[in-house]
């Protein structure tokens, strides 16, 4: 199963190289730099919030409250998400769709008369060269749906967001603790980077099956034989049935892969109180 897997991903690595070259596997980077910090700033200053609230008898929160402070968290957190992957996947699609027709092209030219084989050839060339940026993408999703058009999966991203953040924060929570000295002391800054991954990564393959449909919902671009889903329902019973259970598995390791450092570096920075130092030295020069 490992084996396939590693094949399975090489095979993937090596396609999207030869097809989109090397910086198409950044496709989409820009908009992941500009909304992941507000979105994992809303996290993690979320999901302190609900644990101070539940907190305020002064008991030590038990497991059910950890989990509803993340359910807090994951909710509140959408706002950004939300359109930052919905931005995110047309642009990943935009050039999966050109690559594909890309290749139908060439398929073309080796198979039709010389001027169908132009035909083809040209309307893959075009279809390359009218990529969108995500601005472009943006101003078309706004004037043609408004502003829901950039919310479109929002039930689904609920779906991925809200159990991500119930057993995430909840399991780093008590990670950490057992890193830390005394009860209220902080733990080493390396137990709070392990604690982020490990439990980063857990939970990343725990909803990887509802990652997997929210990202379906969220393409608005459809290629060669390519379902289209009227919803949550639609779409998992039609992945079910085409694909296989193992389809709500696809890309879980690389998932894995991503999401356990990023949130174990995030930890850290919070924890150490970084951004609260920077912040604090800015306002210092200010005056």
């Amino acid at each position: 199963m490992m084996l396939s897997q590693c094949i399975w991903r090489s095979d993937c690595l090596i396609k999207t190289i030869r097809s989109d070259g090397y910086f198409g596997m950044y496709r989409g980077a820009a908009v992941n730099l500009t909304l992941v910090t507000p979105e994992k700033a809303i996290k993690l200053a979320a999901n302190d919030f609900f644990r101070h609230m539940l907190s305020k008898d002064g008991k030590k929160l038990t497991l059910l409250k950890e989990m509803l402070a993340g359910c807090g968290a994951g909710t509140c957190q959408v706002i950004v998400t939300t359109p930052m992957e919905m931005l995110k996947i047309q642009l990943q699609d935009a050039g999966r769709l050109a690559a594909q027709q890309k290749l139908m092209g060439a398929q073309a030219v080796s198979s039709s008369p010389t001027g169908s084989s132009i035909s083809s050839t040209s309307h893959a060339t075009s279809s390359i060269g009218s990529q969108q940026t995500a601005t472009q993408i943006t101003k078309e999703l706004l004037r043609s749906k408004g502003i829901t058009g950039l919310y479109k999966g929002l039930g689904a991203t609920l779906l991925r967001d809200v159990p991500f953040s119930i057993i995430y924060f909840p399991l780093f929570a008590n990670l950490n603790k057992l890193g830390q000295k005394n009860a209220d002391g902080k733990a080493p800054f390396y137990v709070s980077f392990i604690s982020g991954c490990i439990a980063g990564s857990t939970a990343a393959v725990a909803v990887n099956p509802c990652d997997v449909i929210k990202t379906r919902l969220q393409s608005l671009q459809r290629g060669l034989n390519e379902d289209t889903y009227l919803g949550i329902v639609d779409c998992t019973r039609k992945i079910w049935r085409n694909e296989g259970a193992g389809a709500f598995l696809k890309g879980a390791y690389c998932r894995a892969l991503v999401i356990a450092p990023l949130f174990g570096i995030a930890q850290v920075v919070y924890f150490l109180g970084i951004a609260e130092t920077v912040l604090e030295m800015l306002s210092n020069r200010r005056y």
